[in-house]
């Protein structure tokens, strides 16, 4: 059940018996807010009198720090679809310890059609749960005859999360599929994270080459994070930290994504790289590289990574850190081991993880242990990232015992919800 939009009456109570002037003024509680897809923007933001989701997002309603803006299912659509469509615009601003926080209402598919794009003044705001993708992918050719990144004859919106600006905004659960580009997360956004995000089967094919990378980034100040996605398909690069010898990639960290099937992760530009972090990510079928064609790069850490099926080259850093890491060429002997099984836990959902399995011997089935996820009792789903809203590939109630989990060929990966029954 989510949470009410009445507003508690301690302020009142504290006036009364003299004390608020002793105090101090008190904040005003947190309050919710809520959007439907027939809301209209002058209505009072309540369940029964809904907003429209543009003028929310667009910061003509009165949302302020610590609020939650609550998405209620079904499609929104941009009403402009042309190439240089912004999609729905963001302009919220939180506070470090009360961010503004935009999520599906629990249980509820909202999807954004025609992009999301957050612009100055936003900071502090976190979104959740919330679905992006472009509908003419779905029956429009995904191959031009027209080269290069900018192509006048796409003909539709160029969609996904565009992130220009914001300090301290987190992106989390977000599935964002069948765009031009995932995430173009750009040296505006500082201390920024991208988290349990599922990227995949962004951009196009073109004469040239394929063009729309799951994530494009580029950051100066402050540190980027991007932890726990899971990226895959596609026609570019997976993940494209890159700039020319004018633009900065430096001060990154990059942990626990998981990244198959898809282009090279690349961070590395013309102008030399400083600070980049890779720890504890996973790759299937996809190359790592980090320095482009700068002439140096500062420094790296790249720890207890897994690379199958693709390759590591680190280019011309003066300090590396290079430990732990498990590197199997295309070809090259696998451990002799039946199967390295990986669960990694939401850290902002309780209730979610990403499962990877590494079958080295091609059994069958492998068993995945929910310890300390699940506790007994707990019904589980297991669900394909590209289709999450859809069908579980397994589901049960989990008894303390590791789960059998059908497998086809070396590897899989998995979201997995808990919740009580």
């Amino acid at each position: 059940m989510q949470p009410t939009n009445k507003r508690t009456a301690w302020v009142c109570t504290l006036v009364a018996i003299g004390v608020l002037g002793g105090l101090g003024v008190e904040r005003v509680p947190a309050r919710d807010w809520y959007v439907a897809v027939d809301g209209r923007p002058q209505n009072s933001g309540t369940r029964e009198s809904p907003w429209d989701l543009e003028s929310a997002l667009g910061g003509r309603q009165k949302i302020e720090p610590g609020d939650t803006l609550w998405i209620s299912g079904g499609t929104y659509r941009f009403p402009d679809r042309s190439l240089n469509s912004p999609g729905f615009t963001v302009r919220l601003t939180g506070e470090p310890n009360r961010p503004i926080h935009v999520r599906a209402v629990r249980g509820e598919r909202v999807t954004i059609d025609g992009g999301l794009s957050v612009v100055s003044p936003s900071d502090y705001v976190w979104i959740w749960d919330l679905e992006i993708l472009v509908s003419e992918n779905f029956t429009m050719s995904r191959e031009l005859d027209e080269p290069g990144s900018h192509p006048q004859s796409y003909g539709r919106p160029w969609g996904g999360l565009n992130i220009h600006a914001g300090k301290g905004c987190k992106y989390i659960n977000l599935v964002i599929h069948d765009n031009a580009q995932g995430v173009s997360f750009w040296r505006g956004a500082t201390d920024s994270e991208l988290h349990g995000c599922i990227i995949f089967d962004n951009g196009w094919k073109a004469p040239d080459r394929g063009h729309g990378h799951a994530i494009y980034t580029q950051n100066e100040n402050g540190v980027k994070i991007i932890s726990d996605c899971i990226m895959t398909g596609g026609f570019g690069y997976t993940m494209h930290a890159y700039g020319s010898e004018r633009a900065f990639v430096d001060h990154y960290l990059v942990q626990g994504n998981i990244a198959y099937n898809g282009g090279t992760f690349l961070i590395g530009g013309g102008r030399p790289s400083r600070d980049i972090r890779v720890l504890e990510n996973f790759f299937y079928n996809v190359n790592l590289q980090l320095g482009y064609s700068a002439p140096f790069n500062e420094d790296c850490e790249v720890r207890n990574n897994i690379l199958v099926n693709g390759s590591l080259a680190i280019n011309r850093f003066r300090q590396v850190i290079q430990e732990g890491n498990l590197i199997i060429p295309p070809g090259a002997p696998r451990p002799n081991e039946p199967a390295r099984v990986v669960l990694r836990r939401n850290r902002y959902d309780p209730t979610r993880a990403h499962v990877l399995v590494f079958n080295w011997k091609k059994n069958p089935t492998v068993d995945v242990s929910l310890d300390g996820f699940a506790t007994p009792g707990m019904i589980y789903r297991f669900m394909e990232p590209r289709d999450v809203y859809g069908r579980p590939v397994l589901e049960g109630r989990y008894t303390g015992q590791p789960v059998q989990v059908p497998m086809q060929g070396e590897f899989g990966v998995w979201v997995v919800f808990v919740q009580q029954p």
